[in-house]
């Protein structure tokens, strides 16, 4: 029976994944639909997702770079209030960091201590967004994976809240000008419209790219 529950469980959630992958792939036809099938609600639920995007640890594999390209791009079409949506998902992504911020301060320990990390590496993590934080904060928004849990981290690393929030508030606001911006004024370009799915996937791959880099430049020291 827990073998079969296991099993169904991992198949629902392959099928979860094929969704999203899909839904990214697909972003335009993805949100069209979504317009035409709940209307205003559809603000409720790109809130949702940037929230989730920003704000859950588990969720860092929803869409946000290319989301908001894409959701700026329909709104030059007139498909969305650009205005309205800049607001609200300005807020989605400054509200996300702060509950993932939280999450990590308050049930950060546990994990920690479950974990075995050594207070040490954990004093090194306060030191380091204590003199490096609000950079961090505001690069880590352009960097799928790094974005989620930038801010659980600075929640462990008891990050001053102050500190966190002003600089969360500004790289929350600039991420989602930036994008929206970009999807607005160069989205409906013919080149760009008509290869959509690729400048997607280009988006992504651009947004992690430093991150490999970093990883490879890391590798390479150990070497």
């Amino acid at each position: 029976m827990v073998i079969q529950l296991l099993s169904e469980a991992f198949f629902l959630f392959l099928i979860f994944i094929e969704k999203i992958i899909w839904f990214v792939a697909n972003l335009d036809k993805s949100l069209i639909f979504l317009i035409d099938s709940y209307g205003i609600l559809v603000y409720l639920i790109l809130f949702l997702i940037i929230f989730a995007e920003t704000g859950l640890v588990i969720t860092p594999f929803l869409p946000g770079d290319s989301l908001l390209f894409a959701i700026g791009a329909l709104s030059a079409e007139g498909s969305l209030n650009i205005l309205f949506i800049f607001i609200l998902l300005s807020f989605a992504a400054i509200l996300g960091d702060s509950l993932n911020y939280i999450l990590g301060k308050y049930f950060g320990e546990a994990i920690v201590n479950k974990w075995k990390i050594k207070k040490e590496y954990i004093e090194r993590t306060h030191n380091f967004y204590e003199k490096y934080g609000g950079k961090t904060i505001i690069f880590a928004r352009f960097v799928p994976i790094i974005r989620t849990f930038a801010p659980f981290i600075a929640g462990i690393g008891k990050m001053n809240y102050n500190k966190f929030l002003f600089y969360n508030v500004i790289g929350g606001i600039f991420w989602v000008a930036l994008l929206l911006s970009a999807g607005f004024y160069f989205g409906n370009i013919p080149l760009v419209k008509n290869n959509f799915t690729f400048v997607i996937f280009a988006i992504i791959f651009i947004s992690i790219l430093p991150a490999i880099i970093e990883f490879l430049r890391q590798k390479s020291k150990r070497n």
